[in-house]
């Protein structure tokens, strides 16, 4: 008996990396932490209809897939997707992008960090946080709810490009308000959990992808967590609780990397598309430099 095809709409897709955060205290300042998100996706939905399934049915703006199930899907079945190869070029070139991003990040952060005159600067003109800030919330959002954005090159680059550059200007922003052998230590850190994770997610046969109900209830915590440490902002600085939150939302998200990671390889319940090797990069690098952003709160507290 044909096993019914199990789809993913686009209408069912929330976001993670849109919930309001309490301010990092950051010297004489604090900036909002820029929106963090994802495409949480309601993965439990299956289409139940009795006899025959349409295998072209699904929506063409996922950028989801479930290998497991037969028919076509994007324009790719699933039989291509468990191509080794396939998968191979699909996350050496997610990786390689990842890669790109992650150099213009650290080298945003190191010029704001180490060159004084222009820590001077952009701390002097706080306006051109507030404008990075609409910047990656736009190209973000055309990016996630666009398919054919993410999809047409040179379009995706161009986005993607853009906002790397506003995000990285956000991570150097908030950098400069901290110590340099702070910002060094976190740097070093996220690496060494990025780099562990990725080799736990190569080697471990959990599988994260189908602990999405998990994770977007431990996002709910954070969310509501986060709006009720902004009511405790007139009340002055309380240095554990934000600390205690900081360390929350640090490992919140490197369960959020982990699941991620496991999107790209293909062999799990469920997986992205290789067509989406735009959004895959860009699934990962917000969760490191989020999970950065939180390490720099948590270790640079008590400045």
């Amino acid at each position: 008996m044909r096993r019914p095809q199990q789809e993913i709409k686009s209408e069912e897709l929330a976001t993670h990396h849109l919930h309001p955060c309490p301010c990092i205290p950051a010297g004489p300042m604090c900036i909002q932490l820029p929106g963090t998100g994802r495409l949480h996706n309601n993965m439990n939905s299956q289409s139940t209809s009795p006899g025959y399934t349409n295998p072209y049915a699904s929506d063409m703006s996922s950028p989801f897939s479930d290998p497991s199930s037969s028919g076509s899907f994007d324009g790719l079945s699933g039989s291509s997707w468990e191509d080794k190869n396939v998968r191979r070029m699909f996350i050496r070139k997610v990786f390689c992008i990842l890669m790109v991003q992650l150099m213009v990040t650290f080298g945003v952060v190191a010029l704001f960090t180490f060159c004084e005159p222009v820590r001077q600067f952009i701390q002097y003109n706080r306006i051109l946080y507030l404008a990075s800030y609409m910047t990656f919330m736009g190209t973000y959002l055309v990016l996630v709810f666009s398919s054919s954005a993410r999809r047409r090159y040179p379009t995706n680059m161009i986005l993607l490009g853009i906002f790397t550059l506003a995000l990285s200007y956000m991570a150097g922003m908030l950098a400069s308000y901290h110590n340099t052998k702070v910002v060094m230590m976190c740097v070093g850190i996220t690496a060494l959990v990025c780099l562990a994770v990725t080799l736990f997610c190569f080697q471990t046969k959990v599988d994260f992808t189908s602990r999405h109900g998990l994770l977007f209830s431990l996002l709910m915590v954070l969310m509501i967590t986060g709006l009720l440490l902004i009511f405790t902002v007139p009340f002055g600085y309380i240095p554990w609780l934000q600390t205690a939150y900081a360390g929350l939302c640090a490992l919140v998200f490197t369960l959020f990397l982990a699941f991620d990671v496991q999107l790209l390889m293909g062999n799990r319940r469920y997986s992205l598309s290789p067509e989406e090797h735009v959004f895959g990069a860009l699934c990962l690098y917000m969760d490191i430099v989020y999970v950065f952003f939180f390490l720099l709160q948590l270790f640079g507290s008590r400045e």
